[in-house]
């Protein structure tokens, strides 16, 4: 009987382990947070939890979850002033932005000639904006001189880079670069389809030294009515001096 008992024993106690073992296996991180979200009430019953724990904390050693929780909050108050100063920091800049185009608008409307225009353009994206260069390519050619037309045939850039979109950002191949700015040019452009009526008249390309000021997810709002305004003119003018 004595051996009956001591394999019983001997069974209880593995069994008794494996549960355990089991126990501590099953017993996960998601699972006490499941259960301390499920029953808030346990710091209610147990005050002394939340003086009594002690977290370990990299730059103050150890504090305890009060201290911890105030942390977190003045985190999350940081980091929500510094995405407010951000949001009035672009704000502003978007506020310069129209002020600029719209001068810039009542100054093109006044221009009496393609030429005219072209140096209002010039001087508002090379002076104003600070960029590097404009240039205009023209599918029609036009009997016109300005430093700023194209007179390379540019119809191969704007079949790979324009026929299902109205802007390009980014970088040229060194042989479109080339092409539009007769010179191969540092940083990111631009290329702007001109288009009156569903009619393309062609592009414009503006430069800037910075790798990083043309980028594909930029808003296209202002530049939207800025080549449709450019396109009409332009063409106003062109035929005007043609008449």
């Amino acid at each position: 009987m004595s051996s009956e008992f001591s394999s019983n024993n001997k069974s209880s106690g593995v069994t008794e382990a494996n549960l355990m073992q089991s126990a501590e296996l099953i017993l996960s991180d998601d699972i006490v947070v499941s259960y301390l979200q499920d029953n808030p009430e346990i710091f209610a019953r147990h005050p002394e939890l939340l003086s009594s724990l002690r977290l370990n904390d990299h730059q103050r050693g150890t504090v305890s979850l009060v201290e911890r929780q105030q942390q977190q909050l003045r985190q999350k108050v940081h980091a929500l002033e510094d995405e407010i100063t951000q949001l009035m920091s672009i704000a502003n800049n978007n506020e310069q932005l129209f002020s600029l185009y719209s001068d810039l608008y009542l100054r093109l409307l006044d221009c009496t000639s393609a030429s005219e225009l072209l140096d209002c353009l010039y001087q508002a994206i090379t002076e104003l904006l600070s960029l590097s260069s404009l240039k205009l390519w023209l599918i029609d050619p036009v009997d016109i001189e300005h430093h700023s037309l194209i007179k390379n045939d540019c119809g191969g850039i704007v079949q790979n880079r324009l026929t299902n979109d109205d802007y390009y950002f980014g970088r040229l191949q060194q042989s479109e670069q080339q092409m539009v700015f007769s010179k191969v040019t540092e940083g990111s452009v631009v290329l702007v389809k001109l288009e009156y009526d569903n009619n393309v008249l062609g592009f414009l390309a503006i430069s800037s030294q910075d790798a990083e000021h043309f980028d594909p997810r930029m808003d296209t709002l202002l530049l939207s009515q800025f080549r449709k305004l450019i396109a009409k003119l332009l063409l106003q003018q062109l035929k005007a001096k043609s008449a």
